[in-house]
């Protein structure tokens, strides 16, 4: 294992002793940095989803924004604004930079905030940049936004269009712990409130902070310049291809569910992210060719936003992993 790879484990294994049973979450908040991609985050509260955002820029000793979404949000409270000085008896205009220029940026309830903020965060996903006026404004080289959205609570909000969905490399499902999970941290906050604090000689109590083991963000430039290096074949390249295109052309699969199910298949950007992360999870595992196993390991969270449902679908009950499943079932490699 290189260092490199080293340096990305412990940054997993800082973020998975703060998140309690969601290790798949923590994976795929890595792989979306390694592929210099954006995660969307799908989960009922309480889930650890802003825990776990704050722990991996925490691991990564790197700049941290966090933008509550809400209704009356305007794109200048995300990406700053010019405000009028007097310097030296000379009016001038100061550049105010907003809370996307951090490394990790926070997008909390994406979806309760209008399609203009919207459009306005995910222009800096795409680009990197923030035009304000005439100058834009380059975004750090490790950025990457982790937005948040509930599944219940719909009224009142703004859902993401399927167009700005595919702008994110990943959409990860959070679930509510197990039994034992939930155990754990019950444990966890327990054991944090109390290295937090002891009691010194007279009785009072003083603050104590547990040193946390750290990552210079470089490692993650250096990681990402790693990735093209790892193999792919024809034939999981073929294999990444039947799987798109099984979305757009469900009829070459007549003994499947799949025309029926899917109204609308993935774009390109879906072979593009899913050759990213497959090759990524493939390093994560120090090996130097991407397997299908690789492929087929993040396709639910690759793929599963990026098509849409049918109306018969929608009647029936039948979710987008039931549509991943189908095409797993169906598509063979080769």
């Amino acid at each position: 294992m290189s260092s490199t790879q080293q340096a990305i484990s412990s940054i997993i294994q800082s973020v998975e002793q703060s998140v309690i049973g969601q290790q798949h979450v923590v994976r795929s908040l890595v792989i979306g940095l390694l592929t210099n991609g954006h995660v969307l985050l799908e989960g009922l509260p309480g889930t650890a989803k802003t825990r776990s955002v704050k722990a991996l820029a925490t691991a990564l000793n790197t700049s941290f924004g966090r933008i509550q979404f809400t209704p009356d949000l305007l794109p200048s409270d995300v990406t700053g604004t010019e405000i009028y000085q007097d310097h030296n008896g000379t009016p001038t205009l100061h550049f105010q930079p907003g809370p996307i220029f951090n490394s990790i940026v926070l997008a909390d309830e994406i979806n309760r905030a209008p399609a203009k903020v919207q459009a306005a965060l995910l222009e800096a996903m795409a680009e990197s940049t923030i035009t304000v006026g005439d100058k834009t404004h380059q975004l750090h080289d490790v950025f990457m936004v982790l937005a948040t959205q509930n599944p219940v609570e719909q009224e009142g909000t703004y859902p993401l269009p399927e167009a700005q969905m595919d702008r994110f490399i990943m959409k990860v499902t959070v679930d509510y712990p197990d039994d034992d999970a939930e155990l754990d941290i019950i444990r966890l906050v327990r054991s944090e409130e109390l290295d937090h604090v002891q009691l010194d000689s007279s009785g009072d109590v003083v603050q104590q902070h547990e040193e946390q083991i750290t990552v210079d963000p470089a490692m993650i430039l250096q990681a990402r310049q790693e990735l093209p290096a790892i193999e792919v074949s024809e034939l999981v390249e073929r294999y990444i291809v039947g799987l798109v295109m099984a979305t757009r052309h469900p009829e070459r699969y007549p003994e499947s569910q799949l025309a029926r199910w899917i109204d609308v298949g993935a774009s390109p950007r879906a072979s593009i992210a899913l050759d990213k992360c497959a090759r990524a999870q493939a390093w994560l595992h120090g090996k130097a060719f991407v397997e299908p196993d690789d492929v087929r390991s993040v396709l639910s969270n690759v793929l599963g936003h990026r098509f849409t449902l049918s109306y018969d679908a929608l009647a029936d009950g039948i979710s987008r992993q039931d549509v991943i499943n189908e095409l797993l079932d169906h598509v063979v490699i080769g």
